[in-house]
């Protein structure tokens, strides 16, 4: 019986003679192939669409409102990582211009959107004093990082296409500020 059972095979369930190969005039171009398959591929979604319908509709749900599944503030606060007053009015100006854009050629835009000086000015509350040495630690940062010849930090930010380049900056003064003790 041992001997049976490893001599027994199974029976072949494919054709056991080679396909012929399509005649020249048979042959489909690669559009009117790709075109079949995405038709079959449609078909076979359409019916697990149609299944998973069948399967689940057994199950009750209640619509999902976000308000119940979103606890956290849209927005994140800003980082605390400096202690010093100049280092930390530029770490919040940074996270302005990350979380509400960057904007050229105005201090703030009509979405809300601002430049390098208007996130330092808003961010500064009023202080103009504290509002200048971010400036001028900024205009330094600017200068040791693209040569002496920057005017000034506006003409720095409007020279850019993205806001990419002057957020780095803003992030680069703020841990010189903090180096300097500012």
């Amino acid at each position: 019986m041992a001997a049976s059972l490893h001599t027994a095979r199974a029976a072949p369930t494919g054709p056991t003679t080679p396909t012929p190969a399509p005649a020249d005039g048979d042959r489909l171009s690669l559009d009117a192939r790709l075109a079949a398959v995405e038709a079959a591929m449609t078909v076979k979604l359409d019916e697990a669409a149609v299944a998973h319908e069948v399967r689940t509709a057994h199950i009750d749900t209640a619509p999902l409102d976000l308000a119940d599944v979103i606890t956290a503030p849209l927005t994140p606060a800003p980082p605390q990582t400096y202690t010093t007053p100049v280092a930390t009015l530029l770490e919040r100006a940074h996270h302005r211009m990350e979380t509400g854009g960057w904007c050229a050629g105005a201090l703030a835009d009509e979405d809300g959107a601002h430049c390098m000086l208007g996130a330092i000015r808003k961010e500064a509350g009023g202080d103009r004093g504290l509002e200048a040495d971010a400036v001028s630690v900024v205009l330094d940062a600017i200068r040791r990082r693209f040569g002496g010849d920057v005017d000034s930090v506006p003409s720095f930010n409007d020279a850019h296409g993205t806001g990419r380049i002057p957020m780095r900056m803003l992030g680069e003064a703020a841990s010189m500020a903090d180096a300097r003790g500012l």
